[in-house]
């Protein structure tokens, strides 16, 4: 059976949107091994068909050259002696470049930008791209003219089903996040305030809303003090906040790892965009709808792919309101009741006409 190696540690986004383009690799007939932060290994180990090799990322990239080194060592010892037939770096960052380096492979493929090949093309979304580059290093697969297009994210295995109230629809909020293990990205974050806002509309109509997000998120609780939910923020495992993603009718969330965590579940979404593009980044399944502030703005998207134009106002996320959000959800949860699926989209402002939301609040259906 030929063997694949592929290198990516983290973000969260992105090891999901890498998910289908490894599931393509292993329906080829490859056995798909996978180095992977220690934050990210418990989604991936979800997938039966993915040997879990996890590596401490923050040693790796965010320690002296001494714990760096006995890192970087101790990850080569765990890979000694395995023979690949292709050994796949995902990150265009050359200091990846170092973990593979005593890797036996017949084929190793990094990230550049120095070819169309094996670089991320813009306009198309990250995983279709993942899965070309992939697919691209078997000969006569890719020269039969196989390119993947709209490649749906890989349901997980094995959840354990979240209880929830009966005859109530569920709402998750996932209000912060837009940080990793390099930096923390603000700009792509939508307002607390009005992720309170909506939240407070949602409750009034009878709702059970519900807040989500890892150990790092507690400083968005205080927005949310004086309103009757529930605030996992902290609480639960990368695995029970899928498993509660799960759960939900409609998960709201910003361009932020929890929203790729969501696109692997059957929840419906409301992703929230300005200075990234969705049309990269929005899961590629049913019952999925971006808003995508910032219409009109020539800055718009201000992501390279690496860094953010200097931004005060961020304008683009402040030009989605929570009316515009609460009336996606509505539509979410319409279909839902009618048994219909909605294909994916992205929408603007000036494309989504909804009533304020004062005038939704307390309005029961």
């Amino acid at each position: 059976m030929p063997r694949l190696l592929l290198i990516k540690l983290g973000a969260i986004g992105d090891v999901v949107m890498a998910i289908p383009g490894a599931y393509a690799m292993h329906r080829k007939g490859y056995e798909v091994d996978w180095v992977c932060g220690e934050v990210v290994a418990p989604i991936l180990r979800l997938y039966p068909w993915i040997n879990v090799i996890p590596a401490d990322e923050k040693k790796l990239l965010h320690s002296g050259k001494v714990t760096s080194l006995r890192t970087l060592v101790a990850l080569w010892r765990a890979l000694a002696g395995r023979k690949y037939d292709i050994c796949a770096t995902l990150y265009y960052d050359a200091r990846y470049k170092l973990l593979a380096v005593p890797i036996h492979a017949q084929w190793k493929v990094m990230l550049t930008k120095d070819s169309r090949v094996r670089q991320l093309l813009p306009g198309r979304h990250h995983a279709d791209e993942y899965a070309r580059i992939l697919l691209a290093q078997i000969p006569v697969e890719y020269a039969n003219g196989e390119t993947p297009s709209q490649l749906a994210p890989i349901r997980a295995e094995g959840l354990t089903p979240s209880s929830r109230r009966a005859g109530h629809p569920r709402i998750v909020l996932v209000p912060a996040g837009a940080r990793n293990a390099m930096r923390d990205d603000g700009l792509r974050r939508w307002p607390a305030e009005n992720y309170a806002e909506l939240a407070a509309a949602l409750i009034a109509r009878g709702y059970e809303v519900i807040l989500a997000g890892g150990p790092d998120d507690s400083w968005v609780s205080s927005f949310f003090d004086a309103l009757s939910l529930t605030n996992f923020i902290g609480k639960y495992s990368l695995v029970e906040t899928i498993a509660l993603l799960d759960s939900a009718d409609v998960t709201v969330t910003h361009d932020t790892g929890p929203l790729h965590l969501a696109g692997i579940t059957n929840t419906a979404i409301v992703a929230i965009f300005g200075p990234t593009d969705p049309r990269g980044r929005l899961p590629q399944r049913s019952n999925c709808v971006a808003l995508w502030g910032g219409e009109g703005f020539a800055c718009r998207p201000c992501y390279d792919g690496r860094d953010y134009a200097p931004c005060e106002h961020n304008g683009c996320m402040h030009q989605i309101t929570p009316a515009m959000v609460f009336g996606e959800i509505e539509t979410l949860l319409t279909a839902r009741r009618e048994g219909r699926d909605l294909l994916p989209r992205v929408r603007t402002p000036k494309h989504t006409p909804v009533p304020a939301l004062t005038q939704l609040e307390g309005t029961r259906s």
